[in-house]
């Protein structure tokens, strides 16, 4: 009976400590995740709002669409397409501490660009419209190693309205915003390179 006892002890105990602990979240970030979430399935088109760099920009006379493709309470995976280049996948993670931005680049045939996986990751509560990502610690060593030291300043900002989603990169003497109309849903693109059909 002792040994019996024991048994059920140890495994109920075993199954107490099994439990995943919670995956904390505050208001604002809940927020602003939510109301991106909600727009999951549907996609938007986009035009470049500022965008100072010299010369040319990649994004000129091109068709720029955002679509809210894969939601779950923890990720949403958010493909920018600029015309047929299907390469840029956004992924926003909650993470328990805030919220982390990705930049997920892949080629045609599906395989990592060299320059994948930067991104930052919300420093403070930001706002249910608004919320902020630094560039973090793994994004300034991709950078510097790939010669382009300066976008370590960089910081990704994302806004989100009833009306329109504004999706902008800063740094010191660099800006780029693009805003979706999300008043007018659009018929969604192709899977983004690299994710299934």
């Amino acid at each position: 009976m002792k040994l019996l006892t024991a048994v059920t002890l140890i495994l109920a105990s075993s199954t107490a400590f099994a439990r995943p602990a919670p995956l904390v979240s505050i208001p604002t970030h809940d927020a602003f995740f939510n109301s991106i979430a909600a727009h999951c399935g549907k996609a938007f088109e986009g035009k470049v709002m500022v965008d100072n760099t010299k010369g040319p920009s990649s994004f000129a006379d091109k068709k720029l669409v955002m679509h809210v493709r894969k939601c779950t309470d923890t990720e949403l995976q958010v493909p920018f397409h600029v015309g047929d280049d299907a390469s840029r996948t956004w992924i926003i993670t909650k993470t328990g501490s805030g919220l982390s931005l990705k930049h997920d680049h892949r080629h045609e045939d599906g395989t990592d660009d060299a320059s994948t996986m930067y991104g930052g990751h919300t420093l403070d509560a930001g706002f249910a419209q608004m919320q902020s990502f630094p560039a973090d610690q793994y994004s300034k060593e991709l950078f510097v190693a790939q010669g382009i030291a300066q976008s370590v300043g960089n910081t990704w900002q994302m806004y989100i309205y009833p009306e329109v989603f504004t999706y902008r990169l800063i740094r010191q003497g660099r800006e780029f915003k693009v805003d979706f109309d999300l008043t007018k849903p659009i018929t969604p693109p192709v899977a983004p390179w690299g994710y299934e059909k």
